[in-house]
């Protein structure tokens, strides 16, 4: 067989090199020791199942599937590896624990720690934590320690006596059921679930207490298995393809608002609006923190319902319900914008009796956050264990939630001097 053209041969080293100073040009590596892990650490050899190419690219690579063809374990994008990483501040002789395992990014975690720290990468299927050993030792990291368990109920015997200095948490989580399993000044990094939006976040633990110090990272991971699934609490509108899930509160009846769904609805302009290509998770957080009721829309993709126009396409719409009636967040396009990609104006449409009320409520929402919060850094998120608290019903206190094992407590810093024109629908 003949020699194929120097041309062919591809040069894991120089895709490494290039995967790395893409990331370092757009800020996602900030530190030498992240950048050197990185370098180090050949992603391909964790990706065997692709090509050169997509495993040195910036983006997901799924590793395994559920028999519904669900993506249930992958090796995450790069850009978001080492935005955690940053965050996560591992120093050599760090005791390190990784929740979802895969192996690629415990070798990382293993060169931040050094030779004097110890690394734990654990995971609920045996299937992974087989690959996860597998390729951690044909790359010579078989010093970290690869563990089968579910998570929501760590082995007392993996904890050191102090705690872990950081846990880096790389499935979708709903719950944080770890705080007693980090040191005190320690970090926890994970993709933390609020109200059915994801979000990768920082947390310092001071006096047994979880503080958020980093920018929120709206996130993809795939979900926790095992006891600590969550649970969307969807509801369907009976007849209309229509679904409403109420991830965090106390679920409400869904079987009257078919009705409502039938008639044109109430729409209230804000006069607040958002570029094409300028993210605004931050108000569907404050939104659902803000209104009992709060959950979100969705539609099946086969169903064309002309009263949700325009329908909620990529993401799950912000909704509330009020008895019979419902009001969801749309936006309307009014403009090109700057870059050519778009400016829309926030709207409120109202549905059923009272419609119209519970659109203004939730329009109200949204100049309030305009006013008050639009260009905030980030919310500043606190969560303490709930273990042994009987904590209060939360579905009417604003900004907080109850769950299994934690009680959340979201506040939002105050940016003041936005002017706020609006032309009510």
């Amino acid at each position: 067989m003949p020699t194929p053209p120097a041309t062919e041969v591809i040069d894991t080293n120089e895709l490494r090199r290039q995967l790395v100073d893409h990331l370092s040009t757009d800020h996602h590596i900030r530190t030498a020791a992240v950048e050197r892990a990185f370098r180090a650490v050949p992603r391909h050899a964790f990706a065997p199942d692709v090509d050169l190419e997509a495993a040195y690219a910036n983006d997901t690579v799924p590793t395994r599937h559920a028999p519904d063809g669900r993506v249930i374990s992958s090796i995450s994008a790069p850009w978001l590896q080492a935005d955690m990483l940053e965050a996560a501040r591992i120093q050599p002789g760090h005791h390190v624990l990784e929740i979802g395992s895969g192996g690629y990014n415990a070798a990382l975690i293993a060169e931040l720690a050094g030779p004097t720290g110890h690394v734990t990468t654990l995971d609920i299927d045996p299937a992974v934590t087989e690959r996860a050993t597998r390729f951690l030792t044909k790359t010579g990291y078989d010093n970290v320690r690869v563990v089968t368990a579910d998570a929501e109920h760590l082995p007392a015997q993996l904890i050191p006596t102090d705690g872990f200095d950081a846990i880096v948490v790389t499935v979708d989580t709903w719950d944080l059921p770890w705080i007693s399993a980090v040191a005190e000044g320690g970090r926890l990094i994970a993709p933390l679930r609020l109200h059915g939006y994801h979000w990768a976040i920082g947390f310092t633990k001071v006096k047994g207490v979880l503080h958020s110090d980093e920018p929120l990272i709206v996130c993809g991971f795939v979900a926790m298995q095992g006891a600590g699934a969550w649970n969307s609490n969807r509801r369907t509108v009976p007849g209309t393809g229509i679904h409403l899930s109420f991830e965090d509160g106390t679920p409400l009846p869904t079987d009257q608002l078919a009705p409502a769904l039938t008639r044109e609805p109430t729409v209230i302009r804000t006069g607040i609006t958002v570029g094409g290509q300028e993210p605004f998770d931050l108000l569907t957080l404050y939104l659902a923190g803000a209104l009992p009721g709060f959950c979100r829309l969705e539609v099946d993709p086969d169903r064309n319902i002309e009263l949700l126009n325009p329908p909620p396409k990529h993401w799950p719409a912000a909704a509330i319900v009020r008895g019979a009636s419902l009001a969801r967040l749309a936006h309307e396009r009014i403009g090109d914008g700057d870059d050519g990609n778009g400016r829309y104006e926030f709207v409120v449409h109202g549905y059923g009796d009272q419609g119209r009320l519970a659109a203004q409520e939730m329009a109200d929402q949204v100049v309030h956050w305009q006013r008050h919060h639009r260009g905030t850094r980030c919310p500043l998120i606190t969560i303490r264990q709930a273990a042994g608290r009987a904590w209060a019903d939360t579905d009417s206190e604003p900004h907080v939630l109850a769950k299994r094992h934690t009680h959340i407590t979201v506040d939002w810093p105050i940016v003041s001097g936005r002017a706020v024109s609006r032309d009510r629908g």
